[in-house]
Formats: structure tokens, sequence, C-alpha cells
């Protein structure tokens, strides 16, 4: 259930990279949360060098402005922080392994939303009930 939006740089990364990035964001979930492989669900949005705007030191970064990302990822609101620093924590290893962009490239925001908010289709809410967890 968990989505990624990553917001990317126009013209970085090939139609190969980006299948690589999706895999990577999908791959994440899969090692760090035992997430069901088919649990897919990947929005990549490119931006121009005038449409996306990361600080390239903040917080003792060195980000390249040619290759930095901002990664949302929605995530079940009952996750424990331990989930949450597996997450970031594979989340930026598989991407820096996929796309060859550095660590401090990999800007990543964890949004928590309660399991009853998500639906996969149908126009129902699957997990309403309590569903899976994972």
């Amino acid at each position: 259930m968990p989505v990624f939006e990553a917001h990317i740089p126009r013209g970085r990364f090939t139609t190969e990279d980006k299948r690589a990035l999706a895999e990577a964001f999908n791959r994440s979930l899969v090692d760090a949360l035992g997430v069901p492989q088919e649990d897919r669900f990947v929005i990549l949005n490119e931006h121009g060098p005038d449409e996306l705007f990361l600080h390239p030191t903040f917080m003792d970064m060195d980000r390249d402005p040619a290759s930095a990302m901002i990664v949302t990822v929605m995530i079940g609101a009952h996750r424990p922080i331990e989930d949450k620093r597996k997450l970031v924590a594979a989340i930026t290893r598989l991407v820096v392994a996929a796309v060859g962009v550095t660590p401090d490239d990999v800007f990543i925001t964890l949004v928590p939303v309660p399991n009853e908010n998500f639906s996969f289709g149908r126009g129902e809410l699957q997990l309403a009930g309590g569903g899976p967890r994972w």
C-alpha cells in the first residue's frame, strides 16, 4: 500500500533508469518492511531546473542539483520508527545502486496515512476492516 512519488530532474534519467528507480523503490519495501512485491505504486515526475529546488548543502549535504531528487512515501500510519529507519536506509541504498546518484542526492519524506484511507480500486476501502498491516 505504500505509494512513492519522486520528483526528479528532467532529462537526467533514461527510460531504463526510471524503471530501475521504480524497481528500487519497490524493492525497498520488500527488503525493509516485508511488503508483498506486487504492492507497487510509483509515480515519477520530471522537473526542469526552474521547477525543482533542493538546497545543495542544507544539513551538511553535498547535493548535485542535476541529480538530486525528492521522494515522498505515503505509508501506513501504524509503522514504528524502526520500520521508518529501515525503509529510508533501503530506499537510499537501492536508489544509489540503481541510478548512480549519491546518498546526499536522495531527499525522502514519509507521510503516514491511516490504513483505512487506502483504496486499491473498485471504490472500496479494502483495509478499513483491519486488513493486512504490512
